[in-house]
């Protein structure tokens, strides 16, 4: 071979885009420890505490809780293909991209599906949920709570009491809100709720904590068919993570070492210190985008604070504008997605990202470029 190639080393960026976010030191400094058997005593023992810490951040008591093997993606997959068999029928919120993903799945699990729809940039109705279950019920409520793609932070309780009432799961996709923002697995009556380890948890990319309560984790017992996917089986997956330690599959020893060290920090700081920092730095940024011309897509008392749409203004280069961001000052932000392509910026504040210093920083780069 006659190319020659030189050691690995990427740049130093702000990551102040949809995710992921920036890793503190000692999150990085768990990658590199020392990889051991999967089912060594020294791991199994990190792994216990793992779900020990998951369980604390989750706000629940539930026994089957733990890291998926794959992205936020894999979570939102596990958490669908698990409890729904061919012509069950779910019905999703969509105001967004991702909640478009779940009725993809879904479809793809050969499930009934029904949409509660909601404008990109509103929450959805929990009134249009509770006529949609009235005139047909399902087995599963499925619903966004951060959704990415819009900026807006989706109230939970209520549609969770809609689900509970006609007799169905409550589904919440939290890989954008876990740790940014309130979220109360037990309190609020949350069934399967999943997230991702690159957002306000500042871990890179790789694994998706999920959680499943007593009343999924019987769904699941009851199925009259498998799993349509050996990989995301909670059934196997349990086996492994349960006290049997069942060989399923070589676990990601470095990401769960490094997602050990994630939780950590984030009880060590305090979820709800976590969540009013989130939502400080996040008000600072939008006063100060405000005071510099710019208008927000979401309305104030919808806003998700880990996720910012900003509205580009008419005639402005949105993309160059992120290009010169990237370039002259490292700082990285986010584009639209579908309809809001090319409309919006999508500021993340997220985890160790989440700084008065980075707002400050990103607000006196886009006013040098804009």
């Amino acid at each position: 071979m006659s190319k020659r190639y030189e050691p690995l080393t990427p740049p130093h960026r702000i990551l102040l885009g949809p995710g992921p976010s920036n890793v503190p030191p000692a999150v990085t400094a768990a990658l590199g420890a020392p990889v051991i058997g999967h089912l060594d005593p020294a791991f199994l023992a990190v792994m216990e505490e793992v779900q020990e810490m998951l369980r604390a951040v989750l706000r629940t008591e539930n026994r089957f809780t733990l890291p998926v093997s794959g992205t936020g993606s894999a979570g939102m997959e596990a958490a669908l293909v698990n409890v729904l068999e061919p012509g069950d029928r779910i019905l999703v919120c969509v105001n967004g991209i991702f909640g478009e993903r779940m009725c993809d799945i879904a479809a793809r699990c050969g499930a009934e599906l029904e949409r509660v729809e909601a404008p990109w940039g509103s929450p959805v109705d929990p009134a249009a949920v509770r006529r949609a279950l009235a005139a047909s019920p399902a087995k599963v409520v499925a619903v966004v709570h951060a959704e990415t793609s819009t900026g807006v932070l989706q109230p939970l309780p209520e549609l969770a009491e809609a689900a509970h009432a006609r007799g169905a799961l409550f589904l919440v996709d939290a890989v954008t809100s876990l740790a940014g923002a309130p979220l109360e697995t037990d309190a609020w009556g949350i069934d399967i709720c999943y997230s991702g380890t690159q957002k306000c948890l500042s871990c890179p990319p790789g694994l998706a904590p999920i959680t499943f309560g007593p009343r999924a984790v019987e769904v699941l017992e009851k199925r009259k068919t498998r799993v349509q996917s050996w990989y995301l089986d909670m059934t196997l997956i349990l086996k492994y993570w349960g006290p049997d330690r069942v060989y399923h599959h070589t676990a990601p020893i470095s990401m769960i070492y490094a997602l050990r060290e994630a939780l950590r920090i984030v009880l060590e700081e305090g979820l709800e210190a976590r969540w009013e920092r989130h939502r400080r730095v996040h008000q600072a940024l939008v006063r100060g985008l405000q005071k510099m011309g710019f208008s927000m897509l979401v309305a104030e008392a919808d806003r998700a604070p880990m996720i910012n749409t900003v509205l580009v203004p008419e005639g402005m280069d949105e993309a160059a504008v992120r290009r010169k961001l990237l370039d002259g000052a490292g700082i990285e932000i986010g584009g639209g997605l579908g309809a809001l392509k090319g409309k919006v910026w999508r500021i993340g504040l997220m985890g160790a990202s989440c700084t008065e210093e980075n707002v400050e920083a990103l607000l006196a780069a886009l006013a040098a470029v804009r």
